[in-house]
């Protein structure tokens, strides 16, 4: 059976939506509509099988997609999260059903120390790590620059791109060759939209420290790629972003659509596997249709 089933067949929402504004980080339960991560769709074939994977942001979002596809496909998945405990369950509850090992690990990755423990538990649970996938993020919607507080912009280069580093550099001497770190970097790493100035900034580093990491790691056998989303239907976006840009979300494409999390999964499944052994300082965009240089 192919990986996944055919989700071209899916009929998924277009804008306008109606989901009711949240505080950062958002819930996926409060979603309207509910985000597809591939729960109903996704189909193993044991391209991961009895590998170590560690998900940041594996919560919600495009993170539980990459956990649910990684189960499914035969990984054990420790589950990096913030705080929000009942969307980490259900995760974590989707990993087992798979019938596979799942460790959920609550804190925030912008403190090194944070990281640190993070690449050491998953090693005492399961002995090392295969596939190190950077995914969790800060963002906040501002209109000027001088709404911007430092705080908030010092908050996302931590949380977006320090932990990158602090994660890469503890993961690394646990990851045997032919492992893989896969970033989440975005279309804003070439086109950046001002209302995201500091996190349009921490994409485009993010493309740019994984670029650098493949050189690095080649020579362990340690491969590096990152994927470049378009909208994607997160709890993200209505927790940073306002009603109206909300409404509207992902209308702006080719698709008039924001993708789902789950039709970003395959790809990161393909990274992990050995059928990209030859693909490292890649970046994959998923766009739905607009084109990123």
């Amino acid at each position: 059976m192919s990986e996944t089933s055919n989700t071209a067949a899916i009929e998924y929402p277009k804008p306008p939506f109606s989901s009711p504004a949240q505080s950062e980080p958002g819930r996926e339960a409060n979603m309207d509509p509910q985000p597809d991560h591939g729960e109903q769709s996704y189909r193993g074939s044991g391209k991961l099988t009895d590998r170590v994977a560690l998900i940041t942001g594996g919560d919600s979002g495009i993170g539980r997609a990459v956990v649910i596809a990684f189960a499914r496909e035969g990984a054990d998945v420790a589950i990096s999260y913030l705080n929000e405990h009942e969307d980490a369950r259900v995760s974590t509850d989707w990993v087992e059903r798979a019938g596979r090992k799942a460790l959920t690990l609550a804190g925030d990755i912008s403190q090194e120390e944070h990281c640190q423990a993070l690449v050491r538990d998953t090693v005492q649970q399961f002995g090392r790590i295969d596939i190190l996938v950077h995914n969790a993020a800060f963002q906040m919607t501002r209109q000027s620059l001088d709404e911007i507080p430092s705080e908030e912009f010092d908050k996302t280069f931590r949380t977006n791109v320090y932990s990158m580093f602090y994660l890469a550099k503890a993961a690394v001497p646990h990851m045997p060759p032919g492992s893989a770190i896969i970033s989440t970097t975005s279309v804003n790493l070439d086109t950046p939209k001002p209302t995201l100035l500091p996190y349009a900034a921490t994409k485009a580093a993010i493309q740019n420290l994984s670029g650098s990491l493949a050189q690095l790691l080649a020579e362990k056998g340690i491969r590096s790629n990152c994927v470049a989303p378009g909208p994607i239907w997160t709890p993200l976006i209505p927790a940073t972003m306002p009603k109206e840009q909300v409404e509207s979300f992902g209308k702006q494409v080719p698709m008039k659509r924001p993708g789902q999390p789950a039709e970003l999964a395959p790809l990161y499944v393909l990274l992990a596997s050995s059928g990209s052994s030859y693909i490292s300082g890649a970046t994959v965009a998923v766009t739905g249709g607009k084109p990123i240089i």
